[in-house]
């Protein structure tokens, strides 16, 4: 299934960041999951409309509630699972 995969680093654990994704992402009809990794960073995964999905990126470089993303590194990728609803992981 073509995914939109990205990482975001900067401040994004601790201050809701993944529930900010979550509203986000299903205000947008997009399905996937945001979580928490190792150094900080956050991992988003999204399925969708490509605009909507772009959309998104936009959205968190620019109105997140961080205080600005250092970085949002993003690709598409083909990911094996098709995910039915948007959710936070651990």
């Amino acid at each position: 299934m073509k995914s939109f995969h990205c990482v975001v680093t900067g401040k994004v654990q601790g201050g809701n960041f993944q529930g900010w994704v979550h509203e986000q992402a299903e205000a947008l009809g997009l399905t996937g999951w945001v979580r928490n990794i190792a150094d900080g960073k956050a991992e988003v995964l999204v399925q969708g409309d490509e605009a909507k999905c772009k959309e998104l990126k936009r959205r968190i470089e620019a109105e997140s509630p961080i205080p600005g993303p250092k970085s949002v590194k993003a690709e598409t990728i083909e990911y094996d699972k098709v995910h039915k609803k948007f959710e936070i992981r651990g």
